[in-house]
């Protein structure tokens, strides 16, 4: 590890001020300190900003509002989210271990870099790290990485589950500077690498993310969140999928459908929505829908089988969530 300062921001005033002069924030530190003991991240300086009010799960009747350093397991465990919301309660259960939970918060996940063996390796070429030189994943051990969203660039997965279903749900990513607070709807604040994949959110320099809100809606109390991997804990996707869904005498009225574990970002499936709206539900419909799931998919040397997992973990996820009382 790389020497670095360590301070406490007693306010959100000095964490601006700091962020600005180029520290690193650090809540819960599940992501940043294993990077910086693997010296992937060298920050000169960190800031703690833990004493920061960004802790309030606030559920109203048109939406809730998730504060940034709302742990997440308290999140998970509010009995109004896992009412209202369930897909998000359980993304955050099928993420990580429950030890990590109680330490990480809503705002670094969101905020986690790549799991990607290549950028955790100092050694090998990645244009994340090391802007330029080479994604040694396109020609490499591929398995774990992305058919969609990928450049030559780069094509590694989002790790982030709960980021899935915030994307599904519409939610949007509230962040603050000295110049006041942005909305951004989350399915924008995640960037595909493109030619630029160290860029990989729209956040400035010194900006804070202070709170998520997710809309409230019939469709979303029948939602939920499918997690398929190698192992049944503590592992990341092989595909995931969110989805909730508005029902009208066995009619879908609304759909929201997102993935994870095959794309750069958490993937919006418009198509798989657009099929299913303004039809009885049935089997049939639900393998048609889902046959979209991959659409537009560039599959590696070592990773083809996603496209058909990620059809069939859609068209089972569909199919849950439809059946739900």
């Amino acid at each position: 590890m790389f020497p670095f300062s360590f301070t406490r921001a007693a306010d959100e005033q000095s964490a601006l001020a700091a962020g600005r002069s180029g520290a690193r924030y650090i809540a819960g530190g599940t992501t940043l300190v294993d990077l910086m003991r693997e010296t992937v991240e060298r920050p000169d300086a960190v800031v703690d900003i833990n004493a920061l009010p960004y802790r309030d799960i606030d559920l109203q009747a048109g939406r809730l509002r998730i504060g940034s350093l709302v742990r997440m397991s308290d999140l998970a465990a509010h009995p109004g989210v896992r009412r209202e919301f369930p897909v998000i309660a359980q993304a955050l259960e099928l993420s990580a271990s429950a030890q990590l939970r109680n330490m990480a918060s809503i705002g670094g996940n969101l905020m986690q870099r790549p799991r990607c063996l290549y950028f955790r390796d100092v050694s090998a070429a990645c244009n994340r790290r090391n802007p330029g030189s080479g994604c040694a994943a396109v020609g490499g051990v591929n398995r774990l990485h992305a058919i969609l969203g990928t450049s030559d660039h780069c094509v590694a997965t989002h790790p982030s589950d709960l980021a899935v279903a915030l994307v599904a749900l519409d939610a949007v990513v509230i962040t603050r500077d000295g110049g006041g607070d942005r909305r951004i709807p989350a399915g924008q604040f995640f960037r595909q690498p493109g030619t630029t994949p160290d860029v990989e959110h729209d956040l400035r320099a010194g900006e804070l993310i202070v709170a998520v809100e997710v809309p409230a809606g019939p469709e979303m109390r029948r939602s939920g969140y499918l997690k398929v991997r190698d192992r049944q804990s503590y592992e990341f996707a092989l595909a995931s999928a969110a989805v909730a869904l508005g029902l009208t005498a066995g009619t879908v009225t609304a759909a929201r459908v997102a993935v994870g574990g095959v794309a750069t970002v958490p993937w919006r499936l418009t198509a798989v929505e657009q099929a299913v709206i303004g039809r009885p539900v049935s089997p049939a419909l639900w393998a048609t829908a889902a046959a979209h799931a991959a659409d537009g998919a560039k599959p590696l040397s070592g990773n083809g089988f996603k496209v058909e997992l990620v059809r069939r973990t859609v068209e089972r996820q569909l199919a849950t969530v439809a059946a739900m009382p």
